[in-house]
């Protein structure tokens, strides 16, 4: 859902990226590469165990906030990429970091190793708020 998204809200102007002063802090090119396919074998994955194991009303909390943590990535990546709001994409961010506080939790509560492969996602989403806000202070 993700990438489909983001690939239909996203402008590809790589010429503007570029041109960006990228902060200190700022992985190599091949970590998106490697995390981003891991963090999405890790939401459907968990997505389908809580599907199969939770109650309806914890598994409603973990769609709703599964749906406001996509929709504010995706808000990100158009904020960012397509209309270069660089400080409003650093706040999209801080929201899909937010909203995926609960996944976490909830990931805790099905089990220990479910939860612990969860953490790879919040410090991905921590640390790319964080470069959000490195290119808007430039």
């Amino acid at each position: 859902m993700y990438a489909v998204g983001s690939g239909l809200l996203v402008a590809t102007d790589t010429q503007w990226y570029r041109s960006l002063l990228k902060p200190a802090w700022q992985p190599p090119g091949f970590v998106p590469a490697l995390i981003w396919p891991y963090n999405f074998a890790l939401l459907i994955t968990a997505t389908w165990i809580v599907a199969t194991r939770l109650s309806g009303t914890q598994q409603l909390v973990w769609l709703i906030s599964l749906a406001l943590s996509v929709a504010s990535a995706l808000s990100w990546a158009w904020l960012f990429f397509s209309t270069h709001a660089l400080p409003a994409s650093g706040v999209a961010l801080v929201l899909a970091t937010l909203f995926s506080v609960p996944l976490l939790v909830i990931a805790f509560r099905l089990s220990f190793p479910l939860g612990a492969a969860f953490v790879p996602y919040l410090l991905w989403l921590a640390l790319a708020t964080s470069l959000a806000f490195g290119y808007a202070s430039q």
